[in-house]
């Protein structure tokens, strides 16, 4: 693809990127696709497939209380459990404002653990790290931040999404698709948004202005994009999903550059 091409003129010591299709083919790569990389917040996506494994298991439903006083696992995965983004305080009711929670994600790891009985990195393992053949993906630390992965182990878990065996099409469904809708709240590195959409796990696109995808995206569009530089979307438009990572962190830079890449991609693929 002509349009990775762009990545040579990011102010960046390295990157590798993968496009890849729905029927599970790669449309296009860029860079060292076996080097390792921090996620940072793409790791999200992957703790929150374990979660959907673990419902669809019955390790635990949805809507089971975790975390604050009337909160649930859906709560916990959408970002509105009333939690603050680093730390337990309680700043809202849940289900009242999208409030973007790193502590959330580490309380539904800490449920989904003690429900199945294992810590929360061996169900990641076993659930979706092993049956995916991501063999150079681990959990460090954080389950809401601490992964660290490679551009060929992402395109894997975005074939497994856009066409998904270990979950069925309902639950996949569920989570790219608003969950509390009307709700808003703060986008991190690009302020407040109303509506702040998300489903479970995955942030959805829709009209929100600035986003860190394209002016092509579609509303549709779903994923996640983490402070280490990286970033993961699906358009279901184009049939199409595309991971980047690069070790600069996420900052001014990105502005310009992540957006006009998307563009691109998307450009390439409709041709």
């Amino acid at each position: 693809m002509d349009s990775l091409r762009l990545i040579d003129q990011w102010p960046v010591p390295e990157a590798a990127a993968v496009v890849v299709r729905s029927d599970g083919t790669t449309a296009g790569s860029y860079g060292p696709l076996d080097q390792a990389f921090a996620l940072a917040s793409v790791t999200k996506p992957l703790t929150a497939y374990a979660a959907l494994v673990a419902y669809e298991e019955g390790v635990f439903e949805l809507d089971d209380p975790a975390g604050p006083e009337g909160s649930t696992v859906r709560h916990l995965l959408a970002h509105t459990s009333g939690l603050a983004f680093d730390g337990n305080q309680v700043q809202a009711a849940p289900g009242t404002r999208r409030i973007y929670s790193n502590t959330g994600f580490e309380v539904l790891a800490d449920t989904l653990a003690k429900a199945a009985g294992m810590p929360f990195a061996s169900y990641l393992e076993e659930a979706v790290l092993q049956p995916l053949g991501m063999a150079a993906t681990r959990l460090d630390g954080s389950p809401a931040a601490g992964a660290v992965s490679t551009a060929a182990d992402l395109g894997r878990f975005a074939a497994e999404v856009l066409a998904p065996r270990l979950l069925h099409e309902s639950s996949v469904a569920l989570a790219t698709s608003v969950a509390f809708p009307g709700l808003r709240g703060v986008l991190p590195g690009y302020g407040m948004q109303d509506p702040n959409d998300w489903g479970l796990g995955f942030e959805i696109r829709g009209h929100k202005s600035p986003h860190w995808t394209g002016s092509r995206s579609s509303p549709a569009t779903f994923g996640h994009f983490g402070q280490s530089g990286t970033f993961l979307w699906f358009d279901p438009a184009a049939s199409a999903a595309c991971a980047v990572l690069t070790p600069r962190p996420f900052g001014p830079w990105t502005t310009p550059l992540w957006p006009t890449l998307t563009d691109a991609i998307l450009a390439d693929l409709a041709a």
